[in-house]
């Protein structure tokens, strides 16, 4: 186990001298067409850009052998670039055997039991009354594909992007689609809740996750929504007697969950359950994104983050202990 202190705990000017996680390494050149290596490190908590400007040809075990995943010892002082954290790299190697760290140190995780959220994913399955909807469920999330659904991340940067983060992702929207369906009764609750655990299916094939979060050839080609949507339907011609107007339904949910053209949903939402589906995502995605933003960025004496481009905004972290006292206040005592 790593005995290291923590990337998102260090301020400015604060001495590194971690093993961290290539994410991405591209040798780039300078306007004065010199060479340097732009690095994107990480460790479980914070991940963070890194130049090697001077004596690149001094480090070619690097620059010739480093690539996405690869572990290395780097040395220097956490420093800043247009507010956000940046290593300025003084000493960086490949990690070596000896060292004994590997890939898998680095790999945030949920931090939800995985055998609960397991349990509670089966019982939810149990619950469903549409006999097609039920056998497509059981027939899809076998032992081996529920395995890798349970490891996957729901993301590789935005939200939830940690190992186990699909199936977290997946039981907070269903609980707020279960919410929604006892406020509207019109909304058809077998349909949004196997929707709703099939909308992101497809990114066990989008994404690798052994060490570094990266797209396959398969999710840069197609994407998850477009992997889930031919699965399904793979699996419901298996399926004697499917209704089509099930499967257009359920499909749609699948296409549509990301809820704008721009956002690269095929289609957007057209029914109540497809509306329901895609702001139960934007909820649950968004919540955690903001959550973990706050953890990883707020600093001591501070309560703002720098500008978070994914968010658009900075973002604030009250004190809650300022509002301890309002539950027996009213807005006029």
């Amino acid at each position: 186990m790593l005995n290291q202190s923590e990337l998102a705990s260090l301020s400015k000017g604060d001495e590194v001298d971690h093993f961290l996680l290539v994410k991405k390494s591209d040798l780039r050149l300078t306007k004065q067409k010199k060479e340097y290596l732009s690095l994107e490190l990480a460790d479980k908590s914070l991940s963070v850009q890194s130049n090697l400007w001077d004596d690149v040809k001094n480090f070619l075990d690097i620059k010739n052998n480093i690539k996405t995943g690869s572990v290395v010892k780097v040395k220097g002082q956490l420093d800043e670039y247009q507010g956000a954290p940046q290593i300025k790299i003084t000493e960086i190697r490949l990690a070596k055997e000896e060292d004994n760290v590997t890939p898998l140190d680095f790999i945030p995780r949920s931090v939800r039991d995985l055998e609960e959220m397991k349990t509670e994913f089966r019982n939810r399955i149990k619950k469903i009354q549409n006999p097609h909807l039920s056998r497509l469920l059981k027939n899809i999330f076998t032992d081996e594909r529920f395995e890798k659904y349970t490891a996957a991340p729901a993301g590789k940067l935005w939200h939830h992007s940690y190992i186990s983060g699909l199936i977290e992702h997946t039981l907070e929207i269903i609980k707020i689609c279960d919410l929604m369906c006892d406020i509207h009764s019109e909304i058809n609750r077998d349909l949004l809740i196997s929707g709703a655990m099939l909308h992101d299916f497809g990114k066990i094939e989008e994404l690798s996750f052994d060490s570094a979060f990266e797209y396959t050839d398969k999710g840069k080609l197609l994407g998850h929504i477009v992997i889930a949507a031919i699965m399904v339907d793979d699996e419901i011609k298996k399926i004697k007697d499917f209704p089509e107007d099930l499967k257009m339904n359920l499909i749609h949910l699948i296409l549509s969950h990301q809820g704008k053209l721009e956002h690269a949903s095929p289609v957007v939402p057209k029914t109540l359950e497809a509306i329901t589906l895609y702001h139960a995502d934007e909820l649950s995605a968004k919540v955690n994104a903001y959550k973990l933003t706050l953890q990883s960025e707020i600093k001591q004496n501070s309560k703002w983050t720098r500008f978070i481009n994914l968010a658009g905004t900075d973002l604030y972290s009250h004190d809650i202990e300022n509002f301890s006292d309002i539950e027996n206040k009213t807005l006029f005592d």
